[in-house]
């Protein structure tokens, strides 16, 4: 597990998008695994503007999102499907027959979820794996208790999940309580992983997942256990983290080696 400490948000969007770019040059046709939440926009922009001024493709990608509300249809502001259209997929060229968003309106939920895991094997296995965290712990909608073998399903969020996403409804009583979300088995099948975090609010759980014990109430632990993990954080999530002056002296170190060998050292 590598551990990036980034001055600002920018500078955290930025590098994170020059994994992702790595990524597509290495393998224009790669699938990616995507996230929603707040961290991520910053990152999507990056990915946007690479596409605009430096036409970074992405004609031959396929996606895949970790999760999406229980009977939100797609076209719900709220939906996290129309979350990646407005901040990431309308701006991009991607292929809109490459695109999988969990689909919250399913009637047959146990069989969406077997279906989705299939087409994540058809496709190959997911390349890179994008990831948020919880204020919880949790990765994707992973909460407290979740296997750590876990595989997509439906998942009850938990009520600090559904006070946290509050903001976004008019009211609480509008804040979906079930959710489609790939498991943590799942996830750490990807080849390479990528979680971010930003603010203050994330430092304690930041650390706890990174430098704390692999436990199924902080499902980010698990990432622990994972061949090829990246984590880029902000001052401010990376602020509680105990061994932070060996994570930037690596980083610093790692400047010395030749392009092809960066990230390939731990």
């Amino acid at each position: 597990m590598e551990i990036i400490i980034a001055d600002t948000y920018e500078k955290l969007s930025a590098l994170g998008a020059d994994i992702i770019q790595r990524q597509l040059l290495r393998k224009p046709s790669s699938v990616l695994g995507l996230a929603t939440g707040s961290t991520p926009v910053g990152l999507y922009q990056e990915l946007v503007k690479r596409h605009r001024e430096h036409g970074l493709d992405f004609s031959k990608v396929t996606t895949f999102n970790l999760d999406e509300y229980l009977d939100l249809s797609p076209s719900h502001p709220q939906s996290y499907r129309y979350f990646m259209d407005h901040n990431l997929f309308n701006h991009i060229n991607v292929d809109a027959q490459n695109i999988h968003v969990p689909y919250g309106h399913t009637e047959e939920v146990d069989e969406f979820c077997d279906w989705y895991e299939e087409e994540i094997r058809r496709a190959g296995g997911i390349d890179i794996q994008l990831l948020g965290i919880g204020a919880d712990g949790h990765i994707a909608f992973n909460e407290p208790g979740s296997s750590l073998g876990s595989r997509t399903r439906l998942k009850t969020l938990t009520k600090q999940t559904i006070d946290d996403n509050a903001r976004f409804f008019d009211k609480n009583e509008e804040v979906p309580r079930f959710a489609i979300t790939m498991g943590v088995g799942t996830i750490l099948e990807a080849k390479e992983i990528l979680l971010v975090a930003n603010g203050a609010k994330k430092a304690a759980i930041v650390a706890e997942a990174i430098e704390g014990p692999i436990t199924a109430q902080v499902s980010a632990s698990a990432l622990q256990m994972h061949r090829h993990v990246t984590v880029i954080v902000d001052a401010e999530a990376g602020a509680m983290l105990k061994r932070a002056d060996y994570y930037k002296w690596v980083f610093e170190e790692k400047k010395r080696l030749v392009p092809r060998l960066v990230g390939k050292v731990t």
